[in-house]
């Protein structure tokens, strides 16, 4: 379930380029929709903040005509909008992610994750995260094998030719709680390590012995997409996903990923350690 593009952020992508264009322009959103005979700003200002389901390509023919976009530029906006109005591979799963999740890591370039509890979700067993969402209590039972079966899909899109690169560090206190059993640990270790040596995929354990660091406060994940589109930070709760595209967030958590990435073991020694902890879990198993 890899796709070629992800509607979900193609409209996206539509709507910042429409709101730079805006911007170039000098038109307040309630004179471009004076213009265009539109009956308020609040359709303009809607496109803008991708608060629409199905972009009209007439709509957007009108707003580029206004903002006099030609050449290839055009052509490659007009093609958004069409690709803007399909529907996501993960429709199926839809109920499960309301921040899209997946189209983010189908579209991103590059994620960079930090976890601090938990084994990243594109690098976890199916026993792992099964553990994970029965312990959550947020999950309802009858809906656990499906998060589980989403979750394991996703990790398809570390194997397309145009999908992102995955830069992991984890905790080694993540490594070292018991989530499910010892034999849940064990295997799911094994299967880090193993994960490590994908060519797209870096792991990096950040030692008890680091200390305090710039990520105490919590896990997070960097997306970064294409130039020019701007990258996001996602942070996740018991109960929901945040993202968020604000460039100076999104810098200020860059410098923190940088931070706990200096303090990181190298692949190598995290892959040795890994190892370690997995084989300390068989023993206890």
């Amino acid at each position: 379930m890899t796709g070629g593009h992800s509607p979900g952020v193609r409209r996206r992508r539509l709507s910042a380029a429409l709101k730079r264009l805006r911007g170039d322009s000098g038109m307040s959103a309630a004179e471009v929709a004076k213009r265009l005979g539109w009956s308020s700003a609040t359709k303009v200002t809607r496109a803008e903040r991708n608060e629409w389901k199905f972009p009209k390509r007439t709509d957007v023919e009108a707003l580029l005509d206004l903002y006099e976009v030609e050449g290839e530029e055009r052509e490659h906006l007009l093609s958004l909008t069409e690709e803007a109005r399909g529907r996501s591979d993960w429709h199926q799963y839809a109920d499960l992610f309301p921040g899209s999740l997946p189209d983010l890591e189908a579209e991103a370039v590059r994620i960079r994750s930090y976890e601090s509890l938990l084994i990243p979700g594109l690098l976890q067993t199916p026993e792992y995260a099964a553990a994970v969402f029965e312990a959550s209590q947020v999950v309802p039972a009858d809906t656990i094998q499906r998060k589980v079966a989403s979750r394991m899909a996703r990790r398809a899109v570390l194997d397309s030719p145009n999908g992102p690169t995955f830069i992991a560090v984890i905790d080694e206190a993540a490594l070292r709680r018991v989530v499910g059993s010892h034999i849940v640990m064990a295997e799911q270790l094994r299967f880090l390590a193993g994960m490590a040596a994908h060519y797209k995929v870096t792991v990096l354990v950040l030692p008890n012995e680091a200390g305090a660091h710039t990520a105490m406060d919590g896990a997070f994940a960097l997306f970064d997409f294409p130039s020019p589109e701007p990258g996001i930070v996602s942070i996740s709760t018991g109960v929901e996903s945040l993202y968020v595209e604000d460039g100076e967030y999104v810098d200020r958590h860059t410098l923190i990923f940088d931070g706990v990435h200096n303090l990181a073991l190298d692949p190598r020694k995290s892959l040795d350690l890994i190892v370690s902890i997995a084989a300390e879990h068989d023993k206890r198993a």
